[in-house]
């Protein structure tokens, strides 16, 4: 089917939003007119398209990295962390 407009313009911002001042969720209103929550839901979607990978193979690879470590952090749990100083 291909990548819409938007999906390019998601994913260029991805790749290069750091580079701008501000905080990353002032920039997604800004830049893309999306609520920071919709951003990402359709940033998530974005990873499992082929277009997509096709598209941006080193970001969308980094981002799934990213996305399975997340979910099996929240799955495994986090180690707990010694509180100092008891």
């Amino acid at each position: 089917m291909g990548l819409t407009e938007r999906d390019r313009a998601l994913l260029d911002f991805e790749r290069s939003w750091w580079m701008d001042d501000g905080p990353k969720t002032d920039a997604i209103r800004h830049q893309l007119g999306l609520s920071p929550a919709r951003y990402y839901q359709l940033l998530a979607a974005l990873l499992t398209s082929p277009d997509a990978e096709s598209y941006d193979p080193l970001l969308i690879r980094r981002l799934r990295r990213i996305q399975t470590r997340r979910r099996r952090e929240r799955l495994q749990g986090r180690p707990a962390v010694p509180r100092s100083g008891r």
